[in-house]
C-alpha cells in the first residue's frame, strides 16, 4: 500500500473530529477569498472588454441616432466630449458583465421609446438635462447595451418602437447586482402570475453509500435481517436478503455515530452539530429510536454537545437502562443519562485527545471505558461523581492511537491499537515502589498479541468467547480462540479498502464496513462481495441516460460509476487519471461523455468501459458538458471562460472541433442547447447568462431580448426568466449549484449549498415561489437530475458521498409552458414590471 494508505490507516476516523469549528471557519474564509479573486478577475476582464467595445461601437450608434433624430445625436456628442465618455470607462469592482451589471428596465425602454418617437418632446426634455450631463447618462442604460439594442433592432422606426414596447423586463439581485430577465411575449402581466407549489412530491426512495471512512462501529445486523448503518443524515435499515431499505431520517445533520441496545431493538444515533447559512452552530443531540416502527422515543441533550456526539454506548448490566456519550468538543465531555428520563446523570471532561469508542463493563454499569489517541481510561461512576484511572503501559510501547475495545467473558479488556496489537488489560496491584504509599490498584497490560500489519480498526467478540479482529494496512480479518490463538483468516479486496468495522450475521457469515465506504459480506471460506457501495470523495458529476433507468457519477476519488435505478445497484465503476466533475449521456445512449479537472475529457462506451475518444480543452477543469438534442454537436463549458462545441459523427464516437464560444468574463458554470440545437444559453461565475448561435460560427448574440421565446431542450441553466423564482431575496451567487426541468416541463428540482433538495412548479418565474423543501443530505447538495421518465430524481451530495433517489408522486395533467400560456392570457394590460 501506498503512503496514502497509511496516512488513511492511522487518522481517517479522527482527523474530522480534532478541530472541526477551526476547519470549517477556514474553509469559509477561503471560499469568500475565491469568491472575491473571481469577482474582481472578471471585473477587470469586463473592463477592458467594455473599453473595447465602446470604442468600436460609437461611431455605429452615433449613425444610428442621425438617422433616427437629429437632436439626439447632438446631445450625445455634447455629452460624450463634456465627460460622459469618462464616465463609461469607470468600472467599479462590482461590475462583471454587460448582461448583467447594467441592464435596461423595461420601463426605461418605453421612456426612450416614447422620446425617439416624439422629437419635440424630447427636444425639450433634453434642453432641461444638458446642464447635467453626467446625471443623464448616470440615469440612462449603459451607453454599451444601448449601442448594441440600437444596431441589432436596426430597420424601420415603426420596428423599433414595436420591440422596446413590447420588450418589458424585470431585474433581480445576486449580492447586490442586477440581473435583467427579459419576459415572454406569451405574458401580458407579469404581475397576475401566481406561482403555487408543485402537487408532486419528493419521497426517498433508495440511499446508495455507507460511511466507513472516518467513522467507527456504526454497522449492526438487526434481528429482523436489516443491516442498519448510516451516510449523511439519514440512517438506512437494508434487508440483506430481501434488498429493500427502510429509512430513519430525524436527524438534521450528519450522523456520526450509533449503536444497538441490548433488546435488539432500540437504537441511539448521534449527530453532529453543524452551522447555519450564517456559520452560526446549530444544536447537536441524541436520538433514540425504535427500529421496528422508526419511532423516536427520546430525543437526549438537545444543545448539550458542543460540535456533536463522537460516540454511544447503551449500558448491559441493567438492560440498557444508561446510555454514556462522548461529545466533540475540545475536552470530550464524558456523560451518563437516564434512557427513559432523558436526563443527565454525571458528566466529566475526559481529555483534550480524541476520542474513538466509550463503553460500559457488561457485568458493571458503573464502570465505563473510553480510548483514543495515546490513552485508554477506566472510569467508575459513584453517586454521580466518576473517579479516572489510566491504563498503564510500562513495559510495553505506547501506541499512537487506541482504536478500538471489547470486553472477554473472563472480564478483562482487549485493545486493537494503531501498532497492529492485541493487548489485554487487567486490574493489579499498585506497584508501591514507583507509584509511592497508599496507592490504589491500577489497570496495566497483561499480554500483548501480534495480530495485524497496520492498525487494528475492530474487534468483535462471538458467542463461546471467540474473537474477530479486523486490520487496517493488511485489509485481514482474523478469527481468534478465546485465549488469542489465530485460527482462521482472509484479506479482502484492496478496491474497498481497508476493515473498519465487523458485525456478525451468524457463526460463519460476516458483514464487514471498509473504509472505501463499502459493506460487504461473506463467510472465511467463500470470501466476500459487496452489498452497499459508495463514492469515496466529493462528487460533482451527474447524468441520467435518455431511454433506461442508469445514471451515471463522478467525483473527486477519480471513480466513474453506473448505477441502476431498479436494482438499486452499482453496474460497474472504473478508475480514471484524474477526477471528473462532470458528464452527459449522448442522445442514442450508447456513450457518455465525462469532464475531468485538467481540461481534459473522455468518452465512454457503456457497453465495454473502454475510451472511444479522448481530447483537451485548456489546461483548467471543465464545469458542464452538453450534448445537442439531436446529437450532432457536444458543448464543452470550461473554467477558462470558453464553451468548446464539437461536431460528433458515428454515433458518439468521433468528434472535431467545430468552434469556440469566446465572449463569457468567467468560469463557465451551466448550458443548455435549444431545442432546434441551434442555440446555447449559458450562465458563468460571474452572474452573466449569454446567448450563442452556433450554426453561425458559434456567434455571440448581442440582444438577449431577441431570446426571451426561444424554447430549450433542456434547463439546467441556474440564471434564467423561467426559474427566477428558485433564488431566495439577497441569495448570494454560490446559494443554488444545480437545477434541472423536468422532461415533462412541469417541475424545477434545485440543488442548494444549505443541504437541501427542493421542488417547484415550472416555469417558476417570481421570486420566492413557494416550493417543496427536502433534507437528507449532510453536505453541500451538488447535482440534481430527472430520469428519463421523470419517475425518479437523484441528488449528489458534496463532502457526505452521498446519492439520494427520490421517487416522484402526484401529479396533473398539462405541461408548464401551457400552465404559463394559460395564466398569462387572462391578463388585460402591460403595467410596469415589478423589480424584485
Amino acid at each position: 500500500m501506498d503512503s496514502s494508505t497509511n496516512s488513511l490507516d492511522d487518522v481517517s476516523a479522527d482527523g474530522s473530529a480534532d478541530y472541526p469549528d477551526r476547519a470549517s471557519m477556514m474553509e469559509v474564509r477561503l471560499q469568500a477569498q475565491d469568491d472575491e479573486i473571481t469577482l474582481l478577475k472578471a471585473s477587470l476582464a469586463d473592463a477592458l472588454r467594455r473599453i473595447r467595445i465602446h470604442d468600436q461601437l460609437l461611431p455605429l450608434l452615433k449613425q444610428q441616432l442621425i438617422a433616427m433624430n437629429p437632436s439626439a445625436a447632438r446631445m450625445l456628442n455634447q455629452v460624450c466630449w463634456s465627460d460622459g465618455c469618462t464616465q463609461s470607462r469607470k468600472v467599479s469592482s462590482s461590475s462583471a458583465s454587460d448582461g448583467i451589471r447594467h441592464p435596461a428596465t423595461s420601463a426605461r425602454v418605453r421612456r426612450n421609446s416614447e422620446k425617439l418617437a416624439n422629437p419635440e418632446k424630447q427636444r425639450k426634455r433634453l434642453d432641461k438635462k444638458a446642464a447635467s450631463s453626467t446625471n443623464l447618462l448616470s440615469r440612462s442604460p449603459s451607453l454599451e447595451n444601448r449601442a448594441k439594442e440600437l444596431i441589432a433592432n436596426a430597420g424601420s422606426p415603426g420596428s423599433r418602437r414595436g420591440t422596446y414596447s413590447q420588450g418589458q423586463s424585470i431585474k433581480m439581485f445576486i449580492r447586490g447586482r442586477p440581473i435583467t430577465m427579459y419576459i415572454p411575449s406569451n405574458i401580458q402581466n407579469y404581475e397576475d402570475l401566481k406561482m403555487e407549489e408543485p402537487s408532486e412530491r419528493l419521497k426517498l426512495d433508495w440511499v446508495y453509500g455507507y460511511r466507513g471512512r472516518d467513522c467507527r462501529a456504526n454497522l449492526y445486523l438487526l434481528p429482523s435481517g436489516e443491516a442498519v448503518y448510516f451516510i449523511a443524515c439519514v440512517i438506512v435499515l437494508y434487508h440483506i436478503n430481501n434488498r429493500t431499505q427502510r429509512h430513519y431520517r430525524k436527524h438534521t445533520d450528519c450522523v456520526r455515530c450509533l449503536t444497538l441496545h441490548p433488546d435488539k431493538v432500540r437504537v441511539a444515533s448521534g449527530q453532529t452539530a453543524g452551522m447555519d447559512k450564517d456559520g452560526k452552530p446549530l444544536l447537536s443531540c441524541v436520538h433514540i429510536w425504535d427500529s421496528t416502527t422508526l419511532v423516536t422515543l427520546q430525543q437526549i441533550g438537545l444543545g448539550t454537545f458542543q460540535r456533536g456526539v463522537g460516540s454511544l454506548a447503551f449500558s448491559f448490566a441493567d438492560s440498557g437502562a444508561f446510555l454514556s456519550v462522548i461529545d466533540d468538543s475540545n475536552e470530550h465531555m464524558l456523560s451518563i443519562w437516564d434512557c427513559t428520563k432523558g436526563t443527565k446523570q454525571a458528566e466529566i471532561k475526559s481529555t483534550n485527545e480524541a476520542v474513538f469508542a466509550v463503553d460500559f463493563n457488561p457485568s458493571d454499569s458503573a464502570i465505563i471505558i473510553t480510548c483514543g489517541k495515546s490513552h485508554v481510561y477506566f472510569w467508575t461512576l459513584s453517586a454521580g461523581q466518576f473517579t479516572k484511572k489510566q491504563g498503564i503501559f510500562g513495559k510495553y510501547k505506547k501506541p499512537k492511537f487506541i482504536q478500538c475495545f471489547v470486553f472477554s467473558l473472563t472480564g478483562d479488556v482487549l485493545t486493537g491499537d494503531s501498532e497492529g496489537n492485541i493487548l489485554t488489560w487487567g486490574k493489579s496491584a499498585a506497584d508501591v515502589k514507583t507509584l509511592g504509599k497508599g496507592a490504589k490498584e491500577t489497570y496495566q497490560i497483561m499480554r500483548q498479541t501480534r495480530a495485524h500489519e497496520g492498525s487494528v480498526f475492530t474487534l468483535c467478540t462471538l458467542q463461546g468467547g471467540a474473537l474477530l479482529s479486523g486490520g487496517g494496512k493488511d485489509r485481514k480479518i482474523i478469527r481468534w480462540s478465546a485465549d488469542l490463538a489465530p485460527e482462521t483468516e482472509c484479506e479482502i479486496p484492496e478496491k474497498f479498502g481497508t476493515v473498519r468495522t465487523i458485525a456478525v450475521v451468524d457463526e460463519e457469515e460476516l458483514l464487514v464496513g471498509t473504509t472505501r465506504n463499502a459493506i460487504l459480506r461473506g463467510t472465511f471460506i467463500d470470501g466476500f462481495v459487496a452489498i452497499v457501495q459508495g463514492h469515496v470523495d466529493e462528487m460533482w458529476g451527474l447524468a441520467t441516460h435518455p431511454s433506461q433507468n442508469i445514471f451515471l457519477t463522478c467525483g473527486h476519488d477519480r471513480q466513474v460509476c453506473l448505477w441502476n435505478t431498479e436494482e438499486h445497484k452499482l453496474d460497474w465503476c472504473i478508475t480514471l487519471e484524474e477526477y471528473g466533475l462532470c458528464a452527459d449521456f449522448c442522445p442514442n445512449g450508447s456513450v457518455v461523455s465525462v469532464g475531468l479537472s485538467t481540461g481534459r475529457w473522455v468518452v465512454l462506451d457503456l457497453l465495454t468501459r473502454g475510451v472511444v475518444s479522448e481530447s483537451s480543452d485548456g489546461n483548467e477543469q471543465l464545469s458542464v458538458m452538453r450534448y445537442s438534442p439531436d446529437g450532432s454537436f457536444l458543448a464543452v463549458g470550461s473554467h477558462d471562460n470558453f464553451i468548446y462545441i464539437y461536431s460528433v459523427t458515428e454515433s458518439g464516437r468521433r468528434y472535431s472541433r467545430f468552434g469556440k464560444c469566446n465572449g463569457h468574463s468567467s468560469f463557465i458554470t451551466h448550458l443548455d442547447w435549444s431545442k432546434d440545437g441551434r442555440y446555447i444559453m449559458s450562465n458563468s461565475g460571474d452572474y452573466e447568462i449569454l446567448y450563442w448561435e452556433v450554426g453561425d460560427g458559434c456567434k455571440l448574440l448581442r440582444n438577449r431580448f431577441e431570446s426571451r421565446d426561444r424554447e430549450w431542450a433542456s434547463y439546467t441553466c441556474v440564471l434564467g426568466f423561467h426559474v427566477m423564482g428558485v433564488w431566495l431575496e439577497g441569495s448570494d451567487g454560490t446559494d443554488i449549484n444545480a437545477l434541472c426541468r423536468s422532461h415533462s416541463e412541469r417541475l424545477v428540482a434545485v440543488a442548494d449549498d444549505f443541504c437541501k433538495v427542493h421542488l417547484f412548479q415550472y416555469p417558476c418565474p417570481k421570486l420566492k415561489a413557494p416550493n417543496h423543501k427536502y433534507e437528507g443530505h449532510g453536505s453541500h447538495v451538488t447535482n440534481v437530475c430527472f430520469t428519463h421518465n421523470d419517475s425518479h430524481l437523484l441528488s449528489i451530495g458534496g463532502k457526505d458521498t452521498c446519492i439520494l433517489q427520490w421517487s416522484v408522486t402526484g401529479g396533473g395533467a398539462g405541461d408548464g409552458v401551457e400552465r404559463l400560456a394559460s395564466v398569462s392570457s387572462t391578463s388585460t394590460s402591460s403595467p410596469e414590471p415589478a423589480a424584485s
